[in-house]
Order: structure tokens, then C-alpha cells, then sequence
């Protein structure tokens, strides 16, 4: 089995971050149109918005850089601990934004829905991070220090 074999393994983990990829761009274009409206109105842009393009834009460069083969296999450990500080980073964004909007009634606001609609979208992006980092700890567990099955010397 040699270095560049695509594993089943390594199909869920590119299935997974192509998910994430996909709702993370979401996300970056759910929140920047009020950023949007406040840069074209002069207005201050709100920090709690820049918060949710900023995880947006995080979460998508990493699933980027995961589809690099070599990167799960090398940076196991590594990449278990960064996608439980993007679970933690989508977590805080989904409280936020749910403290905000879940409540709210749209009474035909296509804003306010639109948000009621994003708080969502953060709460399954947190979920499917939470499901990336116990995968990658469970990769790295099994494959943190394998030998050969008859000798035990050779490592594998």
C-alpha cells in the first residue's frame, strides 16, 4: 500500500470537507451582503458579521488545503486540533447568530429570514466540524504508531 493509494478513508474525509467547503462559502455569502449594504451606505461594519465571514472564509481555506492528499496523512494530530478550534469558531458563531435570530419573526422579511435561515447553516457546519475533528482523532489513533503484524520491528 504505498503513499498516494486513495483509500476509503481518505474518500470520506474529501466527501466530508467538500460538504463543509460548500457550506462555508454559504455561510461567507449569507453574511457579507449585510456587509455589503453597510460598506455601499457608509455605515460601520458590524464585528458580529465580520466574525461570520471571517469563520467562513477559515473554515473554506482549510477544506482547501485538506483535499491536498498529503496533508491528512502527515498532519493528523495537527488537523484533529484545528478542526476542533473550527468547531469551537462555528459553535460560538451559531450562539451568537441564534441568540439573534431564532426567536425573531420575519413577518415577510426577507433580511430577517434570510439570517433565520444562516443560524442553521452555522449549527450544521459546527455539527459536521465536530464530526471532522472526532474522525481525524480517531485517523490519528489508529495510525499513530503502527508496526508490522508479524515482527513488530518494522514500521508500517
Amino acid at each position: 500500500m504505498g503513499l498516494f493509494t486513495i483509500t476509503k478513508g481518505y474518500i470520506a474525509f474529501s466527501v466530508l470537507h467538500f460538504v463543509l467547503l460548500a457550506l462555508s462559502l454559504t455561510i461567507v455569502g449569507l453574511y457579507a451582503v449585510d456587509l455589503d449594504k453597510a460598506r455601499i451606505h457608509h455605515k460601520y461594519a458590524d464585528s458580529k458579521w465580520s466574525y461570520a465571514v471571517a469563520v467562513g472564509s477559515i473554515s473554506a481555506i482549510t477544506c482547501a488545503i485538506y483535499f491536498v492528499p498529503l496533508v491528512i496523512h502527515s498532519l493528523s494530530f495537527v488537523m484533529a486540533i484545528w478542526d476542533t478550534i473550527l468547531f469551537i469558531l462555528s459553535i460560538t458563531l451559531f450562539g451568537v447568530f441564534g441568540k439573534l435570530f431564532i426567536s425573531e419573526n420575519a413577518e415577510g422579511d426577507k433580511n430577517v429570514q434570510r439570517m433565520k435561515n444562516a443560524v442553521w447553516v452555522d449549527l450544521t457546519v459546527a455539527l459536521l466540524w465536530l464530526l471532522a475533528a472526532l474522525a481525524s482523532f480517531g485517523y490519528f489513533w489508529k495510525n499513530r504508531d503502527t508496526r508490522s503484524r508479524f515482527t513488530g520491528r518494522a514500521k508500517v
